[in-house]
Parts: C-alpha cells; sequence; structure tokens
C-alpha cells in the first residue's frame, strides 16, 4: 500500500468509527425516550451513505410507534433533530444522522423515488421543466437522486418551508 492509501484506509476507519458512535449516542437518547414515553420498540444501528442511520421497529407492528412518526413524519422530523442534538452535545459534531421510525422513512423514500422518475419521465415527453409541491430536505434528496438516475437534472427552488423540486428535461 502506497502512503496515500494507507491514510485513505485510516481515515475511512476513523469515519465509520465517528458514526457508529454517533449511532450508538442516538440510540441511547432513542432507548431513554422510550422508556419515558413507555413505548416497546428495538433500536437498529447501521452507517449508510456517510450517515449515521438509526430506526426504531416493532416485533408487533406496534401501533404506538405511529405516535412518533406524527402527521406526514411531522412528529419522526422533531425527533430527528432532537436526537441531532443529543448526538451534538455529546460529541461537539454537528450530525447528519437519519431517524426512521416504524419503517415510515423506507417507505416514503420509495414513494418518493418513484415520484422522481414518474416526474422525469414526464419532462422527457413533454420537453417542459415539471414543479413538485413542497417538500422536506430529505424527500427532496431523494426525489433528486431519482432524478438523476434517470439521466435528466433537478434543482430546488422557493424558500423554507415551501421549497419545492423542479425537474428539468434534457
Amino acid at each position: 500500500m502506497t502512503e496515500g492509501t494507507t491514510a485513505a484506509a485510516a481515515e475511512g476507519a476513523d469515519t465509520l468509527t465517528r458514526l457508529e458512535q454517533e449511532g450508538e449516542i442516538a440510540a441511547d437518547y432513542l432507548e431513554g425516550l422510550l422508556d419515558i414515553a413507555d413505548l416497546d420498540g428495538d433500536i437498529d444501528m447501521d452507517v449508510e451513505a456517510d450517515r449515521a442511520s438509526v430506526s426504531i421497529i416493532s416485533d408487533t407492528g406496534s401501533r404506538d410507534l405511529q405516535k412518533l412518526v406524527g402527521r406526514d413524519g411531522e412528529v419522526l422530523e422533531a425527533l430527528q433533530e432532537l436526537t441531532r442534538l443529543a448526538v451534538h452535545r455529546e460529541t461537539g459534531d454537528r450530525s447528519r444522522l437519519m431517524l426512521d421510525i416504524a419503517g415510515y422513512r423506507a417507505r416514503k423514500r420509495t414513494e418518493l423515488a418513484d415520484l422522481g422518475a414518474k416526474a422525469a419521465a414526464e419532462a422527457k415527453s413533454s420537453g417542459q421543466p415539471v414543479r413538485l409541491d413542497p417538500m422536506t430536505p430529505f424527500e427532496r434528496k431523494v426525489v433528486h437522486d431519482a432524478v438523476k438516475t434517470a439521466g435528466l437534472r433537478s434543482e430546488s427552488e422557493g424558500e423554507e418551508p415551501q421549497r419545492f423540486v423542479v425537474v428539468l428535461p434534457a
């Protein structure tokens, strides 16, 4: 191995260790929250796309976890921010941690990828830009990725919370 390759491998290992630490801090925080709320759920940790990913899942398909998702994922978004703050408090570093509860975000990701692919197909066939409804940053990222996979370009326009994706024709 060359010196550059060794340094890159060490940096990759350091990043993985840091992300795993973020996941552990987040899991501890969320377990405490579940205990306080008297809700059943298991914590699953992973590292995906250079960010820590933590999921709260239930073997029983508990409807109680849906309370932690809220309408349109609003409670989930708030809990994700609180969890990121807990990680920041412990590490001193800003976290990009992703939280999923009861598979909500995974299902949403699939729906949004389909939406992005359909919008790309519409932009290709019509030759006109396609404007989508306002979305959260997570939702926009998934749509941008789907549009890129379809071979087109997209951009975000507007101001939060009314920021939306525009799919551009080729």
